[in-house]
């Protein structure tokens, strides 16, 4: 299987020009380096009718094509469930039931990293665990024998992250992203994972995951944000950042890609000529400010 790249939008709405911004740099980093470029709507948890049609119009406007069909992850239901059975095998799983309340007020483990769950299920006896069961359904926790995790990034070099005893099954049977968006990864051969920089700290946990599934880590690129004036991420609350919107105020596709581009350093026209003067290393590295149309 060539390697690929992707870009993989929940479909919770529009897009605004911090994500196209980020797929254009994904669309640059895997056709730069010779691999496919595939589309993935991971849309098990957030999904509101219509914003799928939108949001791939938008990816086309500013110039992002992809390779084949869209994979959709409601519909690899039985991929997940075959790579948590296999932990399960393995014994390194278990049940948890606690609430989200109970876990912000329960008293951190000893040593355990600030912001890591704190094992309040992880060594419950039989009947304990049976009596819980009649009180509310479980989730399912990975057991994890590290506390840390350390990956590579191509702009952020060496990053330790914790890695802790995550959820891969919620306890409304719906798999948690972190392992969907590993097994997704793996079974379509995506090799280089191209994506906003708000991620970095959940990626150890995700290569852990992947080691424990003999599943070779991908290449990782964490680009920096796009952010209003404030310096808070950009999201639709600050005005006009969507396609439409600009649109609306005269401003078209094409004007905000030059806009993207212009702010990678890059020349404006169609993604071809941006790609032919694309240099990772010369990639700004904080976050871009967007100041309105």
């Amino acid at each position: 299987m060539t390697p690929a790249g992707r870009f993989a939008p929940s479909p919770s709405g529009e897009l605004h020009v911090g994500n196209l911004r980020t797929a254009v740099l994904a669309w640059l980093f895997a056709r730069s380096t010779g691999r496919r470029f595939l589309l993935r709507v991971e849309d098990l948890d957030r999904a509101r009718a219509g914003a799928e049609a939108v949001q791939l119009r938008d990816l086309t406007a500013v110039g992002v094509t992809w390779d084949g069909g869209i994979v959709h992850q409601t519909g690899r239901g039985t991929l997940y469930a075959a790579a948590i059975s296999r932990l399960q095998d393995a014994g390194l799983t278990y049940e948890c039931f606690c609430t989200r309340r109970e876990i912000q007020e329960a008293p951190s483990a000893p040593h355990a990293p600030q912001g890591a769950y704190p094992g309040t299920c992880r060594n419950l006896g039989p009947a304990e665990r049976e009596f819980k069961r009649s009180t509310r359904p479980a989730a399912i926790r990975l057991r994890a024998d590290v506390a840390e995790y350390r990956v590579h990034d191509v702009l952020h070099g060496e990053f330790t992250g914790i890695v802790d005893d995550f959820v891969l099954r919620r306890n409304d049977g719906v798999t948690a992203y972190n392992l969907a968006v590993v097994v997704d990864d793996a079974e379509q051969g995506i090799d280089q994972v191209v994506r906003g920089d708000d991620l970095l700290p959940s990626t150890p946990r995700q290569a852990y995951l992947a080691s424990l599934l003999n599943i070779p880590s991908p290449e990782y690129a964490h680009v920096p944000l796009v952010v209003n004036k404030h310096g808070a991420r950009l999201a639709k609350r600050d005005g006009a950042v969507t396609l439409a919107d600009l649109a609306a105020l005269g401003v078209d596709a094409a004007a905000v890609r030059d806009r993207l581009l212009e702010s990678l350093g890059l020349p404006s026209g169609p993604l071809s000529t941006a790609l032919a003067a694309f240099d990772p290393a010369a990639l700004p590295k904080a976050p871009w400010v967007w100041s309105g149309p």
